[in-house]
Formats: C-alpha cells, structure tokens, sequence
C-alpha cells in the first residue's frame, strides 16, 4: 500500500527543504517506498478534519491504511522499522541509530529552533539583543559536543540511518546563520547528508511544490 504524506501547499520555507515534511520524504526515498503527497492549506491544517489526524494542526501526517501517525520523527522512526535501509541489523548499533534520532530532535534542535523563533518573532522586543547571543551560545554548546563526538567519521555510527537523516535535517535549519561554518565536521557532514540521491530526489518533489511544478 502506497502511504500518503501531508506537506504546506504554500511553504513557508519557500522550497528549502526545512519544513517538516522533508525528513519524512527523505526517508521514504531512502529506502525506495513509493509515496503520495497530499497538500494542505494554513486553515484547512487547523480544521477538524486534518486535526483528526494531527491534533496539533501542523504537517506532517503518514496514512498507511487504517494507520494514522503525525510527527516527523516518529514518522521517520515508523518507515526505518518497516523498512531495510535506514536501520542497522545489529540490535545494539540499531538501539545505537534510534538514540541518535532523539538527540536530534530532543538535544540539538531546540535552540536552533529558539533562535528561528527570536530572529522572526522577536526582533521588536527589548529583550531580543539581550537573548539571541544566549541562545547562540547554546547552539554552539550542542555542536561543540557533536562535532567532538563525529570527529573525522563521515556518520554518527559507522553507516548511515535514520539518526544521520535526522540530525544532517536538523542542522541544515543553521544555513546562512554563520554558525555551522564555524564547525568544518559538521558543514562537511551536512554536505554528505546532500549529496545522497535520496536527499536530492526528496528536495526536488518538495521543491517543485514551491515552484509550482509538482505533479502529484
């Protein structure tokens, strides 16, 4: 059964790559799993229907027959664990990629997403030049831990998986901020993350949605 994934009709990201529907189509390329993509409106997301499938009123949702789940990364989680390709076989180094996909989301993301947060939502408060170098400081905190911990390895464990996928997403939310040039691993890192066909094919169907040249 082809799933079907919901994504922004009008994105807000103009066809980055950055909103959350991305990892999703990226793990879906990475292991060969046909998809269709369903697009929603800002007001359709906050109306019942869609909320039945994602209480929150946000992108994405993955329905697969009677199966119906919302978040990102536990939607990324689901296809790595029906899926060869994105897990490893070996149950530790697989325990070892899903920790990986929580310290993605739980650890490095949070301040990357506080500082999106000040940079568009806070510029015209008076706290604003107090905090972003404060959160700008925790960012840094987090990579310095990272970069450390990758060291010259080309992934987080060994292969790639799921908990590269997530995390190269996650720090891709720094271009243009200066902050993840200052870590030579982690750009390098990031560039790898791009370069896989997967990833490209991914940013491609998410793109010509933006561009107005999808054609599903």
């Amino acid at each position: 059964m082809v799933p079907t994934i919901t994504a922004f009709e009008q994105s807000p990201d103009r066809g980055q790559g950055l909103a959350r529907d991305m990892p999703v189509r990226w793990a879906l390329e990475e292991v060969g799993q046909p998809y269709d993509v369903r697009l929603v409106s800002f007001s359709a997301m906050k109306e019942a229907t869609h909320r039945a499938l994602h209480p929150f009123g946000q992108i994405p949702t993955y329905e697969e027959g009677e199966l119906a789940l919302f978040e990102s990364g536990a939607i990324v989680l689901h296809i790595a664990e029906r899926h060869v390709g994105l897990l490893p076989q070996d149950a530790n180094a697989r325990a070892r990629a899903i920790t990986w996909m929580f310290a993605a989301i739980a650890t490095v993301e949070p301040p990357i997403v506080q500082r999106e947060a000040a940079m568009y939502l806070e510029r015209d408060k008076t706290w604003y030049e107090e905090r972003l170098p404060l959160v700008e400081d925790r960012i840094r905190s987090r990579l310095d831990d990272l970069s450390r911990r990758l060291g010259n390895a080309d992934w987080l464990d060994d292969v790639f998986s799921a908990g590269d996928l997530l995390m190269v997403q996650v720090l891709r939310r720094l271009g243009g901020s200066g902050i993840l040039e200052q870590y030579p691993t982690l750009a390098s890192y990031v560039v790898r993350g791009e370069a896989r066909p997967a990833f490209k094919r991914a940013f491609d169907a998410q793109l010509a949605v933006f561009t107005g040249q999808a054609t599903g």
